[in-house]
């Protein structure tokens, strides 16, 4: 079991004081019953007080990002209630907050809106499904524990995507905050048309003025991080349009009435039409998703003392995915803004959540009309907001300054985002990524190896040209695995480091200390190799390879056929060996100074 499904103990202050017996068998599968187990009376105000706080926050929020999905605003409430109680239970994260996010806002957009063609019914529908799949996905990958393929994508990748998904949010909200729609296709056609409907005079100042306002209000009180500037803001457009009648009068659109009650378990069936879009729009969705919470729920393991979880995180968030897709919601993830929110207010556990979630849930059975005179102006301004922050500017800056290709590529994600959609975006993303990471492996470094007086060890010629080299002795490093993309260039370094040799050239040294791996295309190469080197009088050696690595080669056949004499521990041993069998006139610096 991992260490992050461990109750601590912690003073009133959530100081952790010790670390309790973990749990075992079937009750690591639910963190949450542990932490209940484990439960202090000390913390049941603190996590009340928190919940209520984060209540606050999470029914404006929810209701934006339902609608920046192309869903009806009150399902945001549903996708914000029901996976609060599944992440509570199965949750590794004493903190974490799970709800509709921004980032995938445009994600489930890209796949909603064009399938449902305006009516709200199939969005719900299709929302559902996506939640559904996305689930299964998370769960699938927890269980399997591949928690760790977040880690494949470069924080110049990830910062490439994460920019070019704020830019899409952003764009797909200003119409909506200067009061107007228009119709255009990805992120160049919605900035033309809305640039074009600008142009014509189409914005409705009164609409303009409240969301302007609560964009500048929530900004503005962004800087201070316990006021809550998001309801400060929204309450206040909400009291300034009921108050002015400015929904009537003025023509400022409002979010209405919700309906009363709770969401009813339904299953989301769609046709079969729609089963490729939504499959891969949902695949986009569980990578972004995991992506976000893996990262958050790192940052905030280390910042209670506790190791992070991935797996156990991936099958908790497919858990609250699934929740949602059965209970009329849509895909979620972990908040970067509410998550803060809880913790600043004092939360100790996920209980914090829970109520939150019945609160949500008392609103809407008790006062569904209590927020009819919101703005929709309004929800576009804590979008965009939102989207403000998902920008990654600072860092980009150090990486053009240290490391200019990856900048360029962070830049290529973030073109393809913006000019192809979100979801074929983050496609564009994997492939850089795994291009990135062959290319490291299929080109690279590798050096001939000389003696330089004073210092110890064997290093780089080319580093230190005064490096002395053995006659008939070259001492070659591979700086990589050896795999079938890099096979055949290792054969040819090889031999070019042979060639390149100022004397006539007996053994040629392998420093494999680097060499993590051999595959089987790369075991072939090196008998074909030993073959090449054998006919031109070269014998073949390694030295500093590593035993897994021995162990492939004799399953291989190839450390019998080279000879287990030839496989040295240190390349010092491989080089005294060499001069003695050959009788070859060598001094080493260490042999004079002593």
């Amino acid at each position: 079991m991992s260490k992050s499904n461990i109750p601590e103990s912690t003073d009133q202050s959530g100081r952790i004081l010790a670390i309790e017996p973990a749990a075992t068998g079937w009750r690591r599968w639910l963190p949450g019953l542990v932490t209940l187990q484990h439960y202090q009376p000390g913390w049941l105000r603190y996590d009340l007080i928190a919940g209520l706080v984060l209540t606050t926050m999470l029914v404006p929020v929810g209701i934006a990002y339902a609608q920046a999905s192309g869903i009806p605003g009150i399902y945001g409430l549903y996708a914000t209630i029901i996976p609060l109680l599944a992440y509570a239970l199965f949750g590794p994260s004493r903190i974490l907050v799970l709800g509709p996010d921004s980032a995938l806002a445009p994600l489930i957009a890209a796949v909603v809106l064009p399938l449902a063609a305006g009516s709200g019914d199939r969005a719900i529908v299709l929302g559902g499904a996506m939640a559904v799949v996305a689930g299964l996905l998370c769960v699938g990958a927890g269980l399997a524990r591949l928690g760790f393929i977040t880690d494949l994508l470069s924080k110049p990748i990830r910062y490439g995507y994460m920019n070019g998904i704020a830019l899409t949010v952003l764009v797909s909200q200003l119409p909506k905050l200067f009061g107007f729609s228009v119709e255009g296709s990805g992120l160049v056609g919605e900035s033309v048309a809305f640039g074009r409907a600008l142009l014509a005079g189409a914005t409705h100042w009164p609409t303009l003025l409240v969301g302007g306002a609560t964009l500048a209000t929530i900004l503005v009180l962004k800087r201070r991080k316990r006021v809550p500037g998001i309801l400060i803001a929204v309450v206040g457009a909400t009291l300034v349009v009921g108050l002015l009648d400015l929904g009537n009068g003025a023509g400022v659109a409002v979010l209405g009435p919700l309906p009363q009650g709770l969401p009813r378990p339904s299953l989301p069936l769609i046709t079969l039409d729609d089963l490729v879009p939504v499959l891969f729009g949902s695949v986009a969705v569980a990578l972004v998703a995991f992506a976000d919470t893996s990262v958050l729920s790192r940052t905030y393991a280390a910042r209670m003392g506790t190791p992070a979880n991935p797996n156990q995180e991936m099958v908790a968030l497919g858990i609250a995915n699934l929740a949602a897709g059965f209970f009329q919601g849509f895909p979620i993830s972990s908040s970067s803004s509410r998550t803060p929110v809880a913790e600043a207010a004092g939360a100790r556990t996920q209980l914090t959540g829970v109520v939150g979630a019945i609160a949500i849930a008392v609103l809407l059975v008790a006062a569904p009309n209590l927020l009819r005179n919101l703005p929709n102006t309004a929800l576009a301004a804590v979008v965009i907001a939102s989207a403000l922050t998902l920008f990654e500017v600072n860092d980009l800056r150090r990486i053009y300054r240290i490391q200019r290709w990856e900048f360029w590529l962070s830049m290529a994600c973030f073109a393809g985002v913006a000019l192809l959609g979100a979801i074929p975006g983050i496609g564009l993303a994997i492939v850089i990524a795994v291009i990135e990471f062959l290319w490291d492996g299929w080109r690279p470094h590798s050096a001939v190896l000389g003696r330089v007086d004073g210092l110890k060890g064997y290093h780089d010629i080319t580093r230190y040209p005064e490096a002395r080299r053995i006659p008939g002795l070259v001492i070659f490093r591979w700086d990589a695995p050896l795999f079938f993309a890099n096979a055949e260039f290792f054969h040819s370094q090889a031999l070019e480091a042979v060639a390149s040799s100022p004397t006539a050239v007996r053994w040629l040294v392998v420093a494999a200390e680097p060499v993590t791996s051999v595959d089987v295309t790369a075991a072939d190469m090196l008998m074909e190799l030993d073959a090449t080197l054998h006919k031109a009088g070269i014998e073949l050696c390694f030295a500093e390879m590593k035993d897994p690595v021995k162990d492939k080669l004799k399953r291989f056949g190839l450390f019998s056929r080279l000879g287990e004499e030839l496989f040295f521990p240190t390349i010092g041993e491989a080089v005294g060996t060499y001069v003695r069998t050959h009788r070859v006139e060598w001094i080493d610096w260490q042999d004079r100074s002593s």
